[in-house]
């Protein structure tokens, strides 16, 4: 009886290969954009900043006897010219927004280009827009009568509250030592944040639409058109010096809109931006409400200052238009 045979592998023999690991699918890390560099520094410059301010003048306050939020709003008299004649900051600002709109204007009239630069574009877009103003609210006679008004109220009112934006050293209530000598601190400040200039740019429209009024339909037909027709007796009692008062209601209105807005604006921005801190006397609460400044600067800045300028604008158009209208 044979015995069984037994196989052994030879040494030459080769046993299947184990398959090796999969390489890796996870893709290469991105090296970090600047923007987010800058944005990743600028939060860490704030934590810093708040902790060193945290650790140097701590929760302790210090009193403050001496400044007021609103002083730096006063219009001071820097130079008295003739009689009520002075010049101050609001005279300042005023003379640098007439310069600016006059020149910017005729700087992009005398160089007029197929593809404009961007300040081309941003007149072109501005006297687009005051066309169209003009011409939804207007007859096609008054339109081109009145568009250059509406167009430089738009423009004028828009570098004025732009301005107001741009820090300049002009606070002279609150000033600065500089190893002995006083200087002017820093401040935003806009000519319309006096009521005066507001008051005076609503009393020019005020006159010019009611003077086109009565040109229109002669005195006793302007004043006929300012009640809806059909209304007669105790009614147009009543309602006539109503129409009356509205009148003078459009001239308190668009004056105070302008100057309400812009005032208000820059005391929040000031506010939040140190003068909380200032007034409560804890510096470190100025460095923690530094954001929401910087944050309401941009808003006011951007959306603000140019809607200002074109619901100014659109008002006196609506007003100039009603005006040769019979209800």
């Amino acid at each position: 009886m044979s015995s069984p045979v037994t196989i052994t592998p030879s040494a030459t023999t080769s046993l299947p290969a184990t398959a090796s690991p999969p390489a890796s699918t996870k893709p290469p890390k991105q090296p970090m954009s600047r923007r987010r560099k800058i944005i990743w520094g600028i939060a860490a410059v704030y934590v810093v900043g708040l902790v060193v301010f945290g650790l140097v003048f701590g929760p302790h306050e210090h009193q403050n006897n001496t400044f007021n939020i609103v002083s730096p709003y006063h219009v001071t008299t820097w130079v008295h010219l003739v009689g009520p004649i002075n010049f101050n900051k609001g005279v300042l600002y005023l003379l640098m927004t007439t310069v600016l709109t006059i020149g910017v204007l005729v700087w992009v009239a005398r160089r007029m280009q197929m593809r404009p630069n961007r300040v081309q574009t941003a007149v072109e877009w501005l006297y687009d827009v005051s066309s169209q103003l003009s011409h939804d609210n207007m007859n096609e006679e008054m339109a081109r009568k009145w568009f250059p008004l509406v167009f430089t109220l738009f423009v004028f009112v828009l570098i004025t509250n732009l301005l107001g934006y741009i820090p300049l050293p002009i606070n002279t209530a609150d000033k600065i030592n500089v190893a002995g000598v006083h200087f002017p601190s820093f401040q935003i400040y806009a000519a319309d944040t006096n009521v005066a200039l507001p008051l005076v740019l609503a009393l020019g429209v005020f006159i010019a639409y009611n003077v086109e009024g009565i040109r229109h339909h002669g005195f006793s037909g302007y004043l006929k058109s300012l009640v809806p027709s059909g209304v007669a007796g105790a009614m147009l009692l009543f309602l006539f010096p109503l129409e009356i008062l509205s009148h003078f209601l459009r001239l308190l209105s668009l004056a105070i809109r302008l100057w309400a807005n812009l005032l208000a604006g820059h005391l929040l921005i000031d506010f939040m931006a140190g003068d909380m801190a200032v007034l409560l006397g804890l510096p470190a609460l100025g460095w923690f409400t530094l954001p929401l400044g910087v944050a309401i600067y941009l808003f006011e800045c951007v959306l603000i200052a140019g809607l200002q300028a074109f619901i100014f604008a659109i008002l006196t158009s609506i007003y100039l238009g009603g005006a040769v209208e019979s209800h």
